[in-house]
């Protein structure tokens, strides 16, 4: 039993298409696991400007703030790109992350036995992996100051600034490290400190929570570009990798092709911890709008159910139900049901964005 609320953000592009098969999902869970969801809706991104004027209205943000989590879809597509930097979609998605602190970035990388045969990698090296990536991304390179152009002709200088503090590495770190606790309880640090002061200060100050808060985990260091190299190298050596956020942005996006297929893969990003105990929390799937296959109905609703499973077990505190619904997802594969961008490397039968949310609650109810 357990009563939440959730924001929904559908968005742009196949964002509504996909939302809807969450919806059913999260109806599913409430009819048969007596999960209750106080669900309210709205708009974010393109859709916004066109009613709003604005990519994120001040009423949306109020209500992101007072639920338990958020759901978003996805943002943008090529008749937005003339209007105003502010005005674009993807700031509505920027504003939702900087004013709800959302600091820790969570990306998991899995590899579903089903698909092995997508990555670009050999089918032995990426069968079975399973890591997470937390990536810090309130700070660093992509906030600091100064910033900007500066100069004129041929004399000009483009500049941007990493800065971190004490306090911004140790609260992602501390996410990373109580990750690693329910996991593999394993935990690599990437960085680089061999060329960046702002990697010094990282690297010891990853020491420093690990040997007062956490010494119980096992804790390792490398640096970034080695660890590039790694994960395509042997993946599987990896449980919980923890980075800054310009190398998390690089590191996520070389893990996510390990798995094959964007639309399969969900992302979290947690903040500080409400009244109720809960993190401040904004779940949503890895791949964009894809305005080429919007009203297809060719989208892969995968990636959004499975960021509604991470919303299950990091918001709501229902692992098992998490795990089940993660599982109905990876027995649905194995049963050959492909959505289009499925389909091109494998042998399976093709289903629209509908009928794969069929299968899903149908094998749903299978495991019942």
């Amino acid at each position: 039993m357990g009563k939440f609320s959730l924001l929904i953000l559908p968005g742009d592009g196949i964002g509504p298409e996909v939302m809807t098969e969450v919806k059913r999902v999260i109806d599913w869970f409430e009819q048969r696991r007596k999960i209750i969801f106080n669900v309210e809706e709205d708009l974010v991104g393109g859709c916004a400007y066109d009613k709003y004027g604005t990519p994120l209205s001040d009423s949306t943000m109020n209500k992101a703030h007072k639920v338990d989590a958020v759901l978003l879809g996805a943002v943008g597509g090529p008749i937005y790109e003339k209007l105003h930097f502010d005005k674009q979609p993807e700031r509505g998605l920027l504003r939702l992350r900087k004013e709800m602190d959302l600091y820790a970035n969570l990306r998991p990388a899995q590899c579903f036995d089903a698909l092995a045969d997508f990555s670009s990698l050999k089918k032995d090296i990426v069968s079975g992996l399973d890591i997470m990536i937390v990536r810090e991304l309130t700070s660093g390179i992509y906030f600091g100051e100064p910033r900007g152009i500066e100069g004129h002709g041929d004399n000009r200088v483009g500049i941007n600034t990493t800065r971190y503090t004490t306090n911004e590495i140790r609260r992602v770190a501390r996410s990373a490290f109580e990750l690693a606790r329910k996991r593999d309880n394993r935990l690599c640090s990437m960085e680089k400190a061999n060329v960046m002061e702002s990697g010094v200060l990282w690297r010891e100050e990853l020491k420093y929570v690990h040997e007062n808060e956490y010494p119980d985990v096992e804790l390792s260091h490398m640096y970034a570009d080695a660890g590039a190299m790694q994960l395509v190298r042997w993946p599987k050596q990896f449980d919980v990798i923890v980075t800054d956020n310009l190398f998390g942005d690089i590191l996520s996006d070389c893990a996510a092709m390990l798995t094959g297929s964007l639309g399969m893969l969900p992302s979290a990003s947690l903040g500080t911890l409400m009244d109720s105990g809960l993190p401040k929390a904004l779940y949503e799937p890895v791949h964009g709008s894809a305005p080429d296959i919007a009203g297809l109905g060719q989208a892969n609703p995968c990636a959004c159910i499975l960021s509604f499973a991470m919303a299950l077990r990091y918001s709501f505190d229902k692992g098992n139900e998490a795990t089940y619904l993660e599982q109905a997802v990876q027995n649905v594969l194995s049963e050959g049901f492909r959505t289009k961008d499925l389909i091109q490397a494998s042998k399976g039968k093709e289903v629209s964005t509908s009928e794969m949310g069929d299968a899903i609650i149908n094998n749903l109810e299978k495991m019942r």
